[in-house]
């Protein structure tokens, strides 16, 4: 008797531009990560990458929108930072709805393949 395996497509998205990649799922890590600690460095950090790697990648993304995902404050008596702008969590929740859509109809799809 041969047992039924339950199969599952993986997938990952990228949205990008002739201009190059603009949001994929490192981007949107690095995203959240800024919206939870106020700081691209502390972000950056916390996931274990280059301060510098993290400002490329918000740069490039900021570059591509037509308005900014990410805006920093210099420093003072506060010290500066970082924060997530309207667009930049609309980009994330958007990003969110097309993984998660993408990833039903994938379910979906290979639910009706017959392997046997």
């Amino acid at each position: 008797m041969k047992i039924k395996n339950s199969f599952k497509v993986h997938s990952r998205i990228w949205i990008s531009t002739e201009d190059g990649s603009y949001l994929g799922e490192g981007r949107i890590a690095l995203l959240k990560e800024i919206q939870t600690h106020k700081s691209i460095a502390k972000a950056a950090k916390s996931m274990k990458m280059s301060y510098k790697k993290a400002w490329s990648m918000v740069n490039s993304m900021n570059m591509i929108s037509n308005t900014p995902l990410v805006i920093r404050t210099t420093g003072g008596t506060g010290g500066g930072g970082s924060k997530i702008t309207e667009t930049g969590i609309k980009a994330i929740k958007l990003f969110n709805e097309i993984k998660i859509s993408s990833q039903q109809h994938l379910d979906s799809k290979i639910d009706q393949l017959d392997f046997s």
